[in-house]
């Protein structure tokens, strides 16, 4: 299965947008034409860095269409995605863009140059540092090397230290030249006040679901359906799950597996991952405990029969886990743990064989662990 994961960087010669659901955001922010900082907020995998990068690249195309038909994917006033300057900044060397990002994710986005990477067994950063925005700030200052202005973009806002935050205050309410500056977080209550009342808020949305189905499918995903589940209805992460290998056989079969005590299928995956699918795992376990409806799992998935307070025990040590996922746990030994404690919760009834095969252990060959 072809998926392609990571930032899409602008409109591209066919003038069509790369994630189409953030077109009304887009108009939205071209019609504040006074706006010289905007906050670009929405839920996680909406595509906050991707609405950084087309807004900038409209305000520095050369040839900007404003007449242009909002149909299929493109809208009015966006980047014609031709231009020197609009290729420039789909190839990340654009003189007058600016994006900064924490060292992690640059790493993630493979963005990273080979001076950039950390040495011995330092871990990347998840904050924007304050020498980052030291050299942003100098930047901003300097003439712009194509004369459309200059575009700052900073990624995710809310990685920002109150340090930080504090070095950006007088770019935003004074920014120098031509300069204009778009924020991105899935929590703008997690930035400073100050910073947000300098900023004019564009909420993002994500797509419907048929939207983002009919998306996934065009990147590759045939049976998009139960990822845009457990993915919350955003097909970026639908996307970076098929990337990890979840395919829908191997979340029909989950379930049943971890209640059964079986850890092979979380093998071998991150913790945080891990402990995000056992997460909402145990959510949709107390929900059919208790009548309701499972969110994130097809009904015919889970097991039937979870006792509610080993679940809800269960839960608590899951949360224990995902406030310390950059511990150095040993992880293998951490995933059976977390499973055994899974497989309390059921007895040993709701965990009979499923469609005749042996041991419960349902499709095994076809569940393996990433390499």
């Amino acid at each position: 299965m072809g998926v392609n994961v990571g930032a899409a960087i602008g409109v591209g010669p066919e003038g069509q947008l790369p994630l189409p659901w953030l077109g009304d955001a887009l108009q939205r922010a071209h019609a504040l034409t006074h706006a010289h900082a905007l906050l670009g907020h929405g839920p996680a995998g909406v595509g906050q860095l991707e609405f950084g990068l087309l807004l900038a690249q409209s305000w520095l195309c050369e040839r900007p269409d404003s007449q242009r038909s909002a149909g299929h994917g493109a809208v009015p006033a966006m980047a014609c995605g031709r231009c020197d300057s609009c290729h420039l900044v789909r190839s990340r060397s654009h003189p007058d863009l600016l994006v900064v990002l924490p060292e992690a994710l640059r790493l993630q986005l493979g963005w990273a140059d080979d001076d950039e990477k950390p040495k011995g067994e330092a871990k990347p950063s998840r904050e924007i540092r304050i020498a980052q925005l030291r050299e942003a700030i100098d930047w901003a200052q300097r003439t712009s090397g194509r004369g459309r202005g200059k575009a700052l973009v900073i990624h995710p806002a809310d990685a920002m230290n109150t340090t930080t935050a504090n070095a950006l205050l007088k770019t935003l309410e004074e920014p120098p030249g031509q300069l204009r500056i778009v924020l991105t977080t899935a929590d703008p209550e997690r930035l400073l006040p100050t910073v947000r009342s300098r900023c004019q808020r564009v909420p993002l949305a994500l797509p419907a679901p048929e939207q983002a189905a009919a998306w996934l499918r065009a990147q590759g995903l045939a049976e998009p359906g139960p990822l845009l589940a457990l993915a919350g209805g955003s097909p970026l992460e639908a996307l970076a799950l098929a990337a990890e290998g979840l395919t829908p056989e191997v979340l029909a079969e989950l379930p049943r597996r971890v209640a059964a005590g079986d850890p092979a299928v979380l093998q071998g995956r991150p913790i945080p991952r891990v402990v995000e699918l056992l997460l909402k795992l145990a959510h949709d376990a107390m929900a059919l405990a208790v009548g309701g409806a499972p969110r994130h799992y097809a009904a015919a998935s889970l097991p039937v029969g979870g006792d509610l307070p080993a679940l809800v025990a269960w839960q608590r040590e899951l949360l224990r886990a995902a406030r310390h996922d950059e511990h150095p746990w040993n992880a293998g030994l951490l995933i059976e743990s977390l499973v055994s404690q899974a497989a309390a919760a059921w007895p040993v009834a709701a965990r009979a064989p499923q469609r005749g095969q042996p041991g419960g252990r349902a499709a095994g060959a076809s569940l393996h662990s990433p390499r």
